[in-house]
């Protein structure tokens, strides 16, 4: 599934694939903006860990999970 973090004074999202559930990526999400973590902390399906401070996130745009593309399609 595709998420997209925004950073607060930083000019790019950071954007990734991550394996994780939608709702795990939300309850990691609400954790850190509750206080309850200093950074938000999430795995890309390559196994790294991307970590943003709690503080200077933005947004957490959660996407839709996409489906793998198999084989040869018209164009």
């Amino acid at each position: 599934m595709e998420v997209k973090i925004g950073v607060q004074h930083a000019p790019r999202e950071i954007v990734l694939e991550s394996g994780q559930s939608a709702e795990e990526v939300e309850r990691v999400v609400g954790e850190a903006l509750a206080g309850k973590a200093q950074l938000l902390s999430l795995t890309d399906e390559h196994g790294r860990k991307v970590l943003v401070p709690a503080d200077r996130l933005a947004y957490v745009e959660i996407g839709e999970p996409t489906p793998r593309k198999v084989g040869f399609g018209a164009l």
